[in-house]
């Protein structure tokens, strides 16, 4: 058998054609927002300002009609202003971190929890792993969706879950090495982070049990992906997911291809539109990521902006459902500096570049005499001398200003200087 046709024993069949699936998909946009707006106060008074009600949902095409989706407003509506069904019928609820204000309040009814554990283990099944496999979860568990999230995908696949959680990187690697599993769960920041604890315990990273590693919740370059492979002689596949829309398992990577993640669009409709005018751009230009939830009853998204910068693609392994390109930048995640536009993946591309440089780098923007500046402060390898290190960074600092066109300093730290993740990874310290 392919690896399309054992997909389909997890969850749902993506087997559909394309006409299969617009229909599907029509047909669940119409019950979504109808769903919506009589049952969501917030949706049913931005609806009638917007001066479009269910009815108005005919093609594919009306979703333009309808209001975007913000996480401000999800916030307004803090916590549970956006849900659609009784409380009484929620069955979990969970919330971002809140750091920057309100946390983001999500829901689940039992249908919408069967559902999501029906897309991880859809999503793990095209990452290659199969039922009987045994799967080390490092994804935090709690109120962050990715280790319940997750979790569930791995039994519903039929493989057996690790639940380690986030942290305690010390017993991770002793996990790894009792247990055996066949393949981690995580953050790509935080894998590396156990590669560098297994060589200070005195493990080769390449030579564990582990296979694959399905990463996500952050951005991360094909140059990381290379970088993680060539280390822990694994397939890197990445997972995509946002806890808005529903959590991990929106969309995933095969490791067939490693092409970007496939959108599992019979359940979530995607668009693109110009990040400043909201408008539409064509399939393959780079535009602001939105989502519309087609089957999620206690907390519907409509037109949902991500604020992930991407492209979308035609599918590959699974035809019917587009990729999207892999996500190495948000909205508000770019650097403005002296005039620049410039991503935090786009110097992690350039430092993955360097041999003799480490993936371990943070960045600090800085305000001196009115103007921008910023440092990359970098760790050097631990097995180099200084001298060539200082070379690499030198040899940083030129290529950032030739490919980004900008002028930063870069500071070599010693081994171990700089924070490690053990979750998402905080790359950016604005000190202006």
């Amino acid at each position: 058998m392919t690896t399309i046709e054992l997909l389909t024993g997890a969850g749902e069949s993506v087997l559909h054609s394309h006409a299969e699936l617009a229909e599907l998909q029509l047909r669940r946009l119409q019950w979504t927002v109808r769903h919506a707006y009589e049952n969501v106060p917030h949706y049913h008074r931005r609806f009638t300002e917007h001066g479009v009600t269910p009815d108005d949902i005919r093609t594919l095409a009306d979703i333009r009609r309808l209001p975007f989706t913000t996480k401000a407003d999800l916030r307004e509506t803090y916590p549970f202003g956006m849900v659609a069904v009784p409380m009484a019928e929620v069955r979990r609820v969970h919330a971002s971190s809140g750091t920057t204000g309100r946390p983001t309040v999500v829901a689940y009814t039992q249908g919408d929890l069967d559902r999501w554990a029906d897309l991880i283990a859809r999503s793990l099944h095209a990452a290659g792993i199969r039922p009987g496999m045994r799967v080390h979860n490092a994804y935090g568990y709690g109120l962050f969706t990715g280790g319940l999230g997750a979790h569930a995908g791995i039994e519903r696949l039929g493989a057996t879950v690790i639940p380690m959680s986030g942290g305690q990187t010390a017993r991770q690697v002793q996990m790894i090495h009792d247990f055996e599993p066949d393949a981690i769960l995580c953050t790509p920041s935080y894998l590396l982070t156990i590669a560098d604890a297994m060589e200070e315990a005195g493990i080769d990273p390449r030579s564990t049990s582990l296979r694959i590693a399905v990463l996500g919740a952050e951005p991360w370059t094909n140059e990381m992906r290379r970088e993680i492979e060539r280390r822990m002689n694994l397939d890197a596949v990445d997972i995509y997911g946002l806890s808005e829309v529903m959590g991990p398992g929106v969309a995933s990577e095969s490791v067939l291809t490693k092409d970007g993640p496939h959108i599992w669009e019979d359940h979530f409709l995607p668009e693109t539109i110009d990040a400043e005018s909201g408008e539409p751009v064509v399939d393959g230009e780079l535009g602001e990521l939105v989502f519309t939830s087609l089957t999620k009853e206690a907390f519907p998204v409509i037109r949902y902006r991500t604020r992930d910068l991407t492209r979308l693609l035609p599918g590959t392994t699974f035809p019917a459902a587009r990729r999207i390109e892999k996500i190495t930048g948000r909205n508000d995640d770019m650097i403005i500096l002296r005039g620049v536009n410039l991503f935090p993946t786009q110097i992690e591309e350039l430092v993955m570049g360097i041999e003799t440089l480490t993936p371990h780098f943070v960045l600090e923007l800085r305000r001196e005499s009115r103007m921008d500046s910023m440092t990359v402060r970098i760790e050097r390898h631990p097995q180099l001398d200084r001298e060539v290190c200082e070379a690499a960074a030198a040899v940083l600092q030129q290529r950032i200003k030739v490919h980004v066109g900008t002028t930063v300093d870069v500071h070599l730290e010693e081994p171990g200087a700089l924070p490690r993740s053990e979750g998402k990874y905080k790359r950016v310290y604005d000190l202006r």
